[in-house]
């Protein structure tokens, strides 16, 4: 039986743990000292003003999986919208509904919040996830293109 729930303060060590996975898995060749992975997450998520949230899927005292998310302003008519930036399931526990849980979880948060839109990204070549996107019944996108500069803003002429 899994159990959903927001993330809390006494989660960070194993949220560290499985974005360690999650760095391993999208091909991070620099492994960060758990220490950083901490702080990072105290100051984004626990900090007195949160830049981010995330939602985690638990079997019994083992990190399934998470989900992290902030809201963004303006969406359609002014309203706001919930901006999923990472889903993520531990490799042990694919394919047993963890992410299914945790994207129900983050449209009821959307719902709860007032949302007008919950949207996302995934990598052109991240095939498995499209394919778990597809099929809980969401298509891609085709005319919208994602930017990113790393660094800051030393991209900018």
């Amino acid at each position: 039986m899994f159990t959903v729930r927001s993330g809390e303060p006494g989660d960070v060590a194993a949220m560290a743990e499985l974005l360690c996975e999650m760095d391993e898995f999208y091909g991070e060749t620099i492994a960060e000292p758990a220490t950083t992975k901490i702080d990072q997450i105290n100051s984004v998520l626990f900090a007195d003003r949160p830049l981010a949230y995330a939602i985690l899927a638990w079997d019994g005292s083992n990190l399934a999986g998470m989900a992290a998310y902030s809201f963004l302003w303006p969406a359609a008519l002014t309203t706001k919208s919930l901006y999923l930036k990472e889903l993520y399931v531990s490799k042990s526990y694919r394919r047993h509904g963890i992410g299914k849980l945790l994207m129900e979880h983050i449209f009821k948060v959307a719902i709860d919040t007032d949302c007008s839109r919950v949207e996302w990204t995934t990598d052109e070549d991240n095939a498995e996830a499209q394919r778990f996107y597809g099929k809980l019944g969401f298509s891609a996108i085709p005319s919208k293109a994602f930017y990113r500069v790393e660094g800051g803003g030393k991209g900018i002429r």
